[in-house]
């Protein structure tokens, strides 16, 4: 790994840093995880599709996104790209908990944002984030503290430019996309019901060879990975917050065969639905 691309798994847990250069770089599956994510292009641009549409995002770009929202990258006009990337839970910050947490947060109630910052926040932010590498990289004294303090900054600052600025909605990138976004939220809707390409199709009065490949274009998943993804997405849940029999849950969420459910789990998150009910 060269100097520049950077990786750091750390706090047990609850953080997690990355600096990377890529020249080409397409997520092969579905990404969804517990903690929450901050995503800041340094250069190029890049395809975020974020729980039920595509977005592109440019250098100077910051997304941050709540824990258990499924995305995806992909390339963009310009494939090669820099980033950094923060992943952490509420925990990893004291400060975050009670009132002060409320309140910082009431910025970030929404699955995600995209935050286009102007010139004088974007050499701030840029400066925050490569402290924020340098510390785990080089994990001098009370690095951990210093992160945090980082952190907690980088939010502040962000919240505070939310509060100063006016977000423009986000524009569909052609009507195609705006369809299947369409259909994305009837599929996050009514995931537990059986989902069919051709049913959808008829439902939405497209040909199925149409859906299937504009559904791919615009999302980067096929049919069956996307609704595997939900529903996989949400038995995750289940298995973490109750106490239901993984037979129940695999029902709930829309599989007729335990092992399907199984092997589906299995493919997306990396382990046996079990390994997360013994986590709670």
């Amino acid at each position: 790994m060269s100097k520049r691309n950077f990786v750091l798994n750390n706090f047990a847990d609850i953080f997690s840093v990355s600096r990377k250069k890529q020249a080409n770089h397409i997520m092969p599956y579905s990404h969804f995880h517990s903690s929450y994510e901050a995503y800041y292009l340094l250069e190029g641009e890049r395809q975020f599709f974020i729980k039920d549409r595509t977005i592109v995002i440019k250098a100077g770009d910051l997304i941050i996104i709540q824990p258990d929202v499924l995305h995806k990258t992909a390339n963009g006009n310009y494939p090669e790209h820099e980033k950094i990337i923060l992943n952490f839970k509420e925990e990893f910050i004291p400060a975050f908990r009670g009132d002060l947490f409320k309140k910082l947060y009431s910025a970030f109630d929404e699955d995600y944002l995209v935050i286009h910052f102007t010139l004088q926040y974007k050499i701030q932010v840029e400066d925050m984030l490569q402290r924020i590498v340098q510390e785990a990289r080089e994990k001098k004294g009370a690095y951990e503290i210093y992160i945090q303090s980082l952190v907690l900054q980088l939010l502040i600052l962000s919240s505070r430019y939310l509060e100063e600025h006016i977000m423009e909605p986000l524009e569909y990138l052609n009507p195609m996309h705006e369809r299947i976004s369409e259909i994305v939220r009837y599929i996050n809707k009514h995931y537990k019901k059986e989902l069919s390409l051709p049913y959808l199709a008829d439902k939405f009065f497209v040909s199925p060879y149409y859906l299937s490949h504009a559904f791919k274009e615009v999302t980067g998943f096929t049919f069956v990975e996307y609704v595997n993804s939900v529903r996989i997405k949400e038995a995750k849940k289940l298995l973490e917050e109750t106490n239901l029999k993984v037979y129940f849950i695999a029902a709930k969420v829309g599989y007729g065969s335990i092992t399907h459910f199984g092997r589906v789990f299995k493919e997306i998150t990396g382990h046996a639905p079990l390994y997360y009910r013994k986590k709670k």
